[in-house]
């Protein structure tokens, strides 16, 4: 970043040029001359004549505890704010600037100070109204806390690496469920890429590893705002209300103090725990006593932290710039001391060995053991490819300053002045290693490293074993009642999914154009199932269908872009609520089966809420439109609700408050029926409303008859959203702990068919959110802390030795035999011991040259913990025998 070779000029007023914290930064640091640009200056020269004659005189000072760079920095900025508020000021008052500045390149030490100069009334106005501290200090802010945020992820990898820290923390920062924080995600990424491949990480459990990317992001995001300000507070003249500019920094410096802070005090505390990971009481108290001597303290960062919340409640704007300021260098400290114990708990004797040539006394520093070891004994450590790179950078850095170094102590100083120049942006040495990270994070190899996309999950084993299970329980229930299998496309013409989700629609998956068709992934499995009935003029069909569907929706907790569906549906002619009071019996079978836990069904009838929508007076054109607002009221409040009724659909505040009156009405389903049905009820002066309330009669006895009506709950609020649901709707929502929302839903359709055919075919359907309730199994075994059985692997065949044939004879046998079978063939006994262990498989056959020569066997029975021979010619019959009981 700073470059001492070739002095760069810095042209400000110019037409289209632009200030940076960069050119700031390098002109506070004597690194950059400033420029007037000629043609501007030209023009304040040639109006000089046209101007009135200084007026009074004017001091330009500045704090005289501000530091020489941040008074240069603040010279800077109003040398741009000059030039950016007015063309009528005189061009010697930004010639004397520039002069000031550029004079002292080389020889300047003290805080610049000018003697009174003459102004006039305008050039008084604008001077006394530019925030040249405020920007000058900030742009320096920006510029090395950007600075400081190149560096600060490779230096905790190092940590990682020194601590043998449990990184598995940083894997789960993006899930794709949609509560990840973006700066938060990529400071893990970015640590991933650097520690890749590295096999001493993953064993300790430490916070403050874990807490790195929450901080490191923290500072990232705040970072990023004063960034977007100071960019363009720089390049804006002179205001009015500069006390308002004033206010608006302090809401955005606050952010980025807490952040230096945090990462501070986080540094320090890596950087004890390094030491701590050296070998020897004596060693480890020289370097902590060292810390404490050449390092800020936790106390001095939270102190430095108070002055600049006081200098913020007491309104003192360049003492809490300065107060920042002072952190950012405490912070940048503790991360040059961190670096510094991360590499000598990494390689400290290592470097010291290689730079003395003392190879007959090699230790182990790290792991805490202080014997002697032979160098083919000493086991090489594997650092992550990123760590590996900038270790190397290190070595080179320092193999010519160790010469004269002895001990871990002469080390850690020596340490601290090589690798300063890692961490201080002004330091030619800085550019390269931050371009070298930059680069490891960039690279194409880390681009590389597998990710999912964001609402998409890899099923391990064990979840896999649980899924298979509950798949094969949701079948059963479905074949109990007679549906029949179906499959269709992943994904269908465009044509046949619009217009069939309501405003749900602009969710669905379009595909490139791939031929002349314009396609789009399948929304759920109703519609493609209705245009297959239509298509192939089906009259009637009880189905069922498990398979993926594809939704383009913020994910969140239970809630994915590609998940299961698991739908049952009757299409055809059947008696009254038949195969409504079927599809809801079905579902509560499935989910009492799957055992989850307390659930209800929430249920409502279309053409209730149509006379409901009808009886408080909204338009019939708006049914559907207000359908999709009461469908929120799960997950926002009536009044919420009402306001985008009233605001945004076009309803007037009476109607909302009616249609609110209704949405209330809750309860059991006999109970709320016979209230709605009572004499003089508004409901049954609707035709579609009295219909409705008898369908429901009819369905709620044949509930109650069949001992489910328990679950059901009748909710007047229930709209569901979709736009093909004409009678019947429902909706099962889980009221556990684990917050998943709806589990499974469904509903009458006896139109959505006739959109694809000739004729009309009436249907009644329900869809189980398996996604949704694996998400409750699994937190019920992860409370319950079962082991799930990833394999159903009966029996293992043990070949002791190297005899692949005698294993395929045997395994094969058993195969034939319709057994579960795996083999194992190895001269290692204790590998014999350990996979049916790990993969608890009850029984095994373990066969040796011992076995081999006698025409025996050995059976071993995990389960009874009992070992014993029997004749080769009896295994198939004995293990029978035995699994019946395992089993039975």
């Amino acid at each position: 970043m700073a470059d001492t070779q070739q002095k760069s000029v810095i042209t400000v007023g110019g037409k289209g040029s632009s200030l940076t914290s960069s050119s700031v930064f390098l002109v506070a640091n004597k690194i950059a001359q400033v420029r007037v640009d000629s043609s501007l200056l030209e023009k304040l020269s040639s109006s000089t004549s046209d101007q009135k004659p200084p007026a009074h005189k004017y001091q330009i000072s500045f704090p005289e505890y501000l530091t020489l760079e941040e008074s240069r920095a603040s010279l800077a900025a109003l040398l741009s704010k000059l030039l950016l508020s007015s063309t009528t000021i005189r061009f010697e008052l930004p010639n004397l600037i520039s002069e000031a500045l550029n004079s002292g390149l080389t020889n300047q030490s003290k805080p610049l100070n000018f003697d009174a100069i003459d102004v006039t009334w305008e050039e008084s106005v604008i001077l006394d109204s530019c925030l040249a501290t405020v920007d000058g200090i900030c742009a320096i802010l920006d510029y090395e806390s950007t600075a400081l945020l190149s560096v600060v992820d490779v230096v905790a990898a190092l940590s990682c690496e020194a601590l043998r820290a449990n990184v598995a923390a940083f894997s789960s920062m993006d899930l794709g469920d949609g509560f990840s924080v973006k700066d938060v995600a990529a400071v893990a990424g970015d640590l991933k890429v650097l520690l890749n491949g590295s096999k001493l990480v993953g064993k300790v459990e430490i916070d403050v590893v874990s807490d790195i990317p929450n901080v490191h992001g923290s500072l990232r995001e705040a970072v990023r705002v004063v960034h977007s300000r100071v960019r363009v507070e720089l390049n804006s003249g002179a205001k009015c209300g500069k006390d308002g500019n004033k206010k608006a920094w302090i809401v955005t410096l606050m952010p980025l103090a807490t952040a230096l802070r945090y990462l501070g005090e986080c540094s320090l505390s890596r950087a004890e725990l390094c030491i701590y990971s050296v070998a020897g009481d004596s060693v480890q108290s020289s370097l902590l006593s060292l810390l404490k001597e050449s390092c800020p303290t936790i106390e001095s960062l939270r102190h430095a932290f108070r002055l600049v919340s006081e200098a913020a409640l007491q309104e003192e704007y360049a003492k809490l710039l300065h107060a920042v300021y002072q952190l950012l260098d405490l912070a940048r400290t503790a991360v040059s001391w961190e670096m510094v114990m991360a590499v000598i708990s990494l390689e400290g004797r290592e470097l010291l060995e290689r730079n003395q040539g003392d190879t007959a006394s090699r230790v182990e520093v790290n792991g805490g053991n202080t014997k002697p070891e032979k160098k083919s004994e000493k086991k090489k450590k594997v650092l992550g490819k990123g760590v590996t790179v900038i270790m190397q950078i290190i070595r080179d850095k320092l193999q010519s300053g160790l010469l004269d170094v002895v001990d871990e102590l002469a080390l850690a100083r020596k340490l601290a002045k090589g690798l300063q120049s890692f961490v201080d942006p002004k330091d030619v040495e800085f550019d390269i290693f931050a371009n070298k990270v930059k680069e490891i994070v960039e690279s194409n190899e880390s681009r590389r490293l597998p990710k999912l996309p964001k609402g998409t999950r890899d099923f391990a084993k064990e979840q896999m074993a649980v899924r298979e299970k509950a798949f094969s329980m949701i079948t059963e229930v479905f074949k109990r009642h007679g549906a029949m299998a179906l499959d269709t496309p992943a994904f269908e013409l465009r044509e046949t999914l619009m217009g069939k989700y309501g405003e749900d629609s602009k969710l669905i998956y379009d595909l490139a154009d791939q031929g002349g068709e314009l396609c789009s992934l399948r929304y759920d499995l109703t519609v493609p199932f209705a245009r297959y009935v239509a298509m192939n003029g089906l009259t009637s069909f009880k189905r069922y269908q498990i398979a993926k569907v594809y939704r383009r929706d913020n994910p969140s907790k239970g809630r994915f872009r590609e998940f299961y569906q698991c739908d049952f549906d009757i299409a055809g002619q059947y008696e009254k609520m038949g195969p409504d009071f079927e599809v809801l019996k079905i579902l509560t079978e499935l989910l009492d089966e799957l055992n989850i836990g307390d659930y209800e069904v929430k249920l409502n009838h279309r053409k209730l809420l149509d006379g409901m929508l009808d009886i408080v007076g909204v338009p019939s054109g708006k049914f559907r439109t207000i359908c999709s607002s009461i469908d929120k009221l799960d997950k926002q409040s009536f009044e919420q609700i009402k306001r985008e009724m009233v605001e945004e659909k076009g309803l007037t505040v009476e109607t909302a408050d009616r249609i609110g009156t209704f949405v209330k009405e809750r309860g059991s389903p006999l109970e709320l029926l016979s209230k709605l049905k009572q004499e003089g009820s508004k409901f049954l002066e609707n035709e579609g409303s009295a219909l409705a309330l008898d369908e429901l009669e009819i369905l709620f006895k044949a509930l109650e008859r069949s001992k489910c009506i328990d679950r059901v709950v009748f909710d007047l609020s229930l709209a569901r959203g979709l736009d093909y649901y004409t009678g019947v709707i429902f909706e099962a929502v889980f009221k556990g702990t684990t917050q998943v929302g709806s589990i499974a839903a469904g509903g009458r359709y006896d139109n959505l068919i006739g959109m694809f055919g000739t004729k009309q075919v009436p249907a009644v359907g329900v869809s189980l959110g398996i996604e949704r309730v694996f998400a409750i199994m699994e937190q019920i075994q992860k409370d319950q802390k079962q082991v799930i059985r990833a394999n159903e692997t009966q029996v293992l065949v043990s070949i002791i030795g190297d005899e692949l044939p005698l294993a395929a004879e045997l395994v094969s046998e058993l195969w034939s035999a319709k057994f579960k079978a795996e083999y194992l063939v190895s001269k290692r006994f204790s590998k014999h011991l350990e996979l049916p262990k790990e993969l608890r498989i009850p029984l095994q056959v373990i066969v040796g040259s011992h076995e081999l020569e006698r025409g025996i066997v050995k059976i071993k029975d995990w389960e009874a913990k009992e070992e014993y021979e029997i004749p080769r010619s009896k295994m198939v019959e004995e293990l029978q025998k035995q699994l019946s009981s395992v089993f039975s």
